[in-house]
Parts: C-alpha cells; structure tokens; sequence
C-alpha cells in the first residue's frame, strides 16, 4: 500500500454508508473534523497509519485504497475524452485526473453514456453495412460481446466466489496430488451426475453434451490439454451452477444475448480456476518464476489458459504479480484482454505498431522479450509468442494466435524472462494506439491523435506529411 493516497471518495462512502455525520467519524478516528473534511474532499491526502485507522474502524481491508481503481479510471476517462473528438481544445490530464479522484461516481457514468454512444455509433455503421450488403443480422452481433468485457474488465477479471467455489471443488476431487486432471474430472462427471464423457464430436465442434443420452462428447482432435479443459468447462457448468447464476443475476444485464455469453464466460474463468486452483497457482507461478511453459506442464493446461490465470491472481490478501494479458489474432483483431497494471489497451482501432505482440507474428512459436515505454514515461516487460491451434484435420485451417504478457519493470526481476536484460537500458517508445498516443516523434505513426489539433507544413515532408501542436 502506497504511503500516501487520496482517498477522498471511498472515505466519504463508507461513513455515510455507517451513518455518521463529520464530527462523529473523526472522533472514532482519532483525527480533526477539517483534517476528514480535507481528506473526503482529496485536498490532503491520507496517512498509511489514518488508511490503516480508517479499515479498522470500518471493518474494511486495506487493500480497497489501493491507488490502481483510480489508476484505470483516469485511463478510461482518458481515452473516453480522447474519442469524443471534440473540436475544442483537448482536456488537460491534470483535469481529469481531478474529475477521477474528487468525482467517480460522475466520470463513471460519463464512462457509461461514452460507451453507450460508442455501441449506438457500431449499431448504426453495421446497420449501414448490412443494408449496404442485404445482410440485416449484422447490426447487433458484436454489442452482447462489448457488454460482458466491460463486465470482466470492471470486475478487475477475479470473480471471488467462482474462484473459491473452483477452488474447493477442485480439493475435493484431489487434484493436487499429480493425477491427471482428466480421469478425476471425468470419474466426477459419471459418479456424481451420471455423465459418460466419450471421444466422438466431429468438425468443428469441440465438446458437445448430449442431455438426453446424458454423453459428453468431446473432439479427439483438439490438443489433450483443450479436451481437459473442456471437461472442466462441463463440470464447472453443472457444479457451480448456483454460483455462476448469482453472478449473472448481480450484472444486471441490459440483453439476454450478454446473459448467455457472460454465462459461458463465467463457465470458462470456473473451468481455468479449477484447473489451476488459486493458492496452489499462486504458489508455483512465484516459485517458477512465471514461467508459463513450466506452468503449462505442471497443471497439464496450454500456455494460453496459464497467461489468462495469471491475469486473474487478484484475490484480496494474496494477490499476484500484476499483469497484463493480451491475446491477438494476426490481423491484429485483440479477442481477449485484461490488465492489473496502468497499461491500458485501446478500446477502439488498433494496438501501438512498435508493441513486440506485432512481431511474434513472424516469429513462430518463439518468446519475445521487450522492454517498453508508455509516454507516461511507466516502463515495462513485454513478453510476446505466437500459438497455433491445431484443427486436426487438413481441411480445417488452423487458428493462429499470439498471446502478449508482461508486468511493469518493478516487478520484472519475478519473471523469468527478464534473465539477462537490462531493464533500465533502451526502452521502446510504444503507445496504447495512435488515436490517443500523445508522442510528436514517432516515425511509425499511422493516422494523427483525435483530440490533438494538426498542420500540414507546405513547404517540407517528414516520415508523416502533418505535425502535432
């Protein structure tokens, strides 16, 4: 926990959450009411020994006045205002910033109108697009998908009762102890529900349930570590299932589409979480040094469905490494994305051309290790491989993927991959994307920011024809 924090927000919540007015909270604090009223209105900020105070008197950890929630509202509002596009001067960081701390309730909800515009704007260009092409189903695909990751991504992507339900089921089946996680999951399966898991779905399809043969069928093509995920997606499904649905009850969704994807993402994170149960995770990454190959065989899981659940060690008391966590298809498309760091990924359009995730692409099946720069001037570990998902059969193609991960440099000495390097030497320049990117310099810009005015000198040609006031 950070020494100093303005908390100002968080204060005021819980005391009016209790029911005390100024003079009472600050008694039980042992502090003056102006010093409270300073520290509610982010004038001052708060003490580690008033934090500490403060959690004691309200009962609350104190881990939830950590500096990071701010963190990535601050970079939200920053690309949110940055994508409004508005033909005036462009917002100050320092305005936002105070926007974030002294008002979040406001900035969320403006972060909420942000993204409803930006799904009516996707609406309506499908919707042009589909009269255009007489494809009238293309209006509404994507907007389910959009809602359940910003379901995840305000969710810090840890959903703590899931993980501890997986967590418990997976000690009651015994997976620690080495067995392949396969036969415990499938003997489960057939003693407790009656289910006969059977090598048999075809094409396409990688697991099929049969409810009225009550069969699990699962494609003998996909790589072993797919089939034992799939059965623990099943189980996970039917076992949690009361769990699963409080979460998705609590979400409050705005269509039954996101229902039912949110419902298979919470069946997916159940499913990694039993696999690799959290404390035992937890324990291994630290002693391997988040090496994610060594990770991979130890829990028999793919090196996709390790970086994903080291994105996910958010638990209160026991947290992770922060990492980010990125998976991209090779025309750059981002499918999954999550961070625990102040790297943020843009929303919108494409990633920084000079992040290492790009040149994976030409790099099969190899680790790529760079050290990065945001213009924040934050520095960080970038660890980048491309996969190939296997179809199985010569007329199905293959799936190609790279996966990116990384921490800020702090933390780079516990990764394994840092080995070598010298963290504080060159860095790349990179950037979230070139819509938001605030550096005048780089040669490989693609298109100018949108909220930076721009001039097109007459008379000279640089690497890009305009500069940036």
């Amino acid at each position: 926990m950070a020494a100093k924090l303005f908390v100002g927000p968080q204060v005021r919540a819980l005391r009016q959450e209790h029911g005390l007015k100024l003079q009472a909270c600050a008694a039980r604090l042992g502090i003056s009411v102006s010093y409270l009223s300073q520290i509610e209105a982010n004038q001052r900020p708060a003490t580690s020994r008033v934090l500490l105070s403060i959690a004691e008197a309200f009962g609350v950890s104190p881990e939830v006045f950590e500096a990071r929630e701010d963190e990535r509202l601050i970079a939200d509002l920053k690309e949110a205002v940055a994508e409004s596009a508005h033909p005036g001067a462009p917002v100050a960081l320092s305005e936002i910033r105070r926007v974030a701390l002294q008002a979040p309730a406001f900035a969320r909800r403006f972060l909420d109108l942000h993204r409803a515009n930006q799904r009516l704007t996707e609406r309506l260009n499908l919707t042009e697009a589909a009269v255009a092409l007489d494809e009238a189903t293309a209006a509404s695909s994507l907007l389910p998908y959009e809602e359940v990751r910003e379901f995840f991504h305000d969710r810090d992507n840890y959903i703590d009762a899931i993980d501890r339900a997986a967590e418990a089921l997976a000690e009651s089946l015994g997976l620690a102890d080495g067995v392949a996680p396969e036969e415990r999951i499938a003997a489960h399966l057939w003693e407790r529900f009656g289910i006969a898991v059977e090598r048999g779905a075809a094409g396409e399809v990688m697991r099929r349930y049969d409810p009225a043969a009550r069969t699990l069928y699962v494609n003998p093509r996909q790589p072993p570590e797919t089939q034992t995920f799939q059965l623990a997606y099943h189980l996970a499904a039917v076992e949690l299932s009361d769990v699963i649905e409080a979460e998705l009850g609590r979400a409050r969704f705005r269509t039954a589409e996101a229902v039912d994807v949110c419902r298979v993402g919470l069946s997916n994170y159940a499913g990694g979480a039993l696999l690799m149960p959290y404390r035992r995770f937890h324990a291994a990454a630290r002693a391997r040094r988040h090496d994610v190959e060594a990770l991979a065989l130890g829990f028999h899981t793919s090196l996709e469905q390790v970086c994903h659940r080291l994105s996910t060690l958010q638990r209160a008391g026991l947290r992770g490494v922060p990492l980010f966590f990125v998976r991209m298809d090779y025309a750059g498309n981002i499918t999954k994305r999550h961070s625990a760091t102040r790297l943020r990924f843009a929303r919108f359009g494409g990633a920084c051309p000079l992040w290492n995730v790009h040149e994976a692409v030409g790099a099969p099946e190899r680790f790529l290790v760079q050290v990065a720069e945001m213009p924040d001037g934050t520095r960080y570990l970038s660890v980048a491989r491309s996969v190939v998902k296997p179809s199985g059969s010569y007329l199905q193609p293959a799936r190609h993927f790279v996966l990116g991960f990384g921490c800020e440099i702090e933390h780079a000495h516990e990764l394994v991959y840092s080995q070598g390097l010298d963290l504080s030497g060159p860095a790349a320049r990179i950037g979230v994307s070139c819509r938001i990117c605030e550096r005048n310099d780089c040669v490989q810009r693609a298109f100018p920011p949108v909220d930076r005015p721009l001039r097109v000198p007459p008379n000279e040609r640089r690497t890009v024809p305009f500069r940036l006031d």
